[in-house]
């Protein structure tokens, strides 16, 4: 991995993912097709455990047939992991999809067939104190700077996947154009099966609260973080050092 970061339509993206950008961009989206979006840290993966259970309507084991980020494939990673984009594109429809491209930078694919867009965003202070740790074993980022000079460089836009503040605001702007449902990490996390109930309604799913209230436990984070399907425990180690610090911190 190139610890260090490029410009993409001036946006700074980590080097590794920069260099496929056209792969990226000409990702073809398909009819049905769903994406979590997020600028990272924002609660990318319990959106994805609650996705995945509600579309498989609560169903446990279906959600642990694979790692998430395997079940629900992350966009700008096709290149450097499993499953790649041959996979992706045999993957059968309705596709799960990941991205923390911010609104301008999604392929335009996703926009021309209307898909559904879930777009997570959490507070500027809590995104870059998940975020400096996580620097720490990422490995395609530049290792963090003494925590004054990060956040310098997190309210200048100078890590990956650029600047927090255009990020939320640009899919918020975009709700009226594009079929945007708008989450708050906040929400979910005071108000977790009320939100739930509004992901699921959205994904045209009528589920029972009995399903609805398996969903909330099952993607809690107490279980999740015991969940070795849920947790990148398994991660690939060459993108991912996990080897003093876990992915999974306090999620608070």
């Amino acid at each position: 991995m190139q610890r260090r970061l490029a410009v993409v339509e001036g946006m700074a993206l980590a080097y590794d993912i920069a260099k496929e950008w056209e792969q990226i961009k000409d990702f073809q989206a398909r009819d049905g097709d769903i994406l979590i979006d997020t600028y990272p840290k924002s609660g990318t993966t319990w959106m994805q455990e609650i996705v995945d259970l509600i579309m498989h309507d609560a169903d446990e084991q279906a959600c642990r047939r694979a790692p998430v980020y395997e079940r629900i494939p992350f966009i700008e990673l096709f290149h450097l992991m499993k499953p790649g984009i041959e996979e992706v594109n045999r993957m059968p429809s309705p596709r799960i999809l990941k991205s923390h491209l911010p609104v301008q930078l999604v392929p335009q694919s996703f926009w021309e067939h209307n898909c559904k867009v879930i777009y997570v965003a959490r507070n500027a202070r809590d995104t870059v104190t998940s975020f400096y740790h996580f620097d720490h074993i990422l490995l395609f980022h530049p290792h963090p700077d003494p925590w004054e000079k990060y956040l310098e460089r997190f309210m200048k836009g100078d890590v990956g996947w650029g600047s927090w503040y255009d990020h939320v605001k640009g899919f918020w702007e975009a709700q009226g154009k594009h079929n945007i449902l708008y989450v708050f990490f906040e929400d979910v996390k005071k108000a977790p099966l009320q939100e739930i109930r509004k992901v699921a309604k959205f994904l045209g799913k009528n589920l029972s609260e009995e399903t609805i209230e398996k969903i909330g436990r099952l993607s809690s984070f107490e279980y999740m973080k015991k969940n070795p399907m849920a947790n990148y425990s398994d991660f690939p180690k060459e993108i991912l050092d996990q080897s003093e610090a876990g992915f999974m911190r306090k999620g608070e």
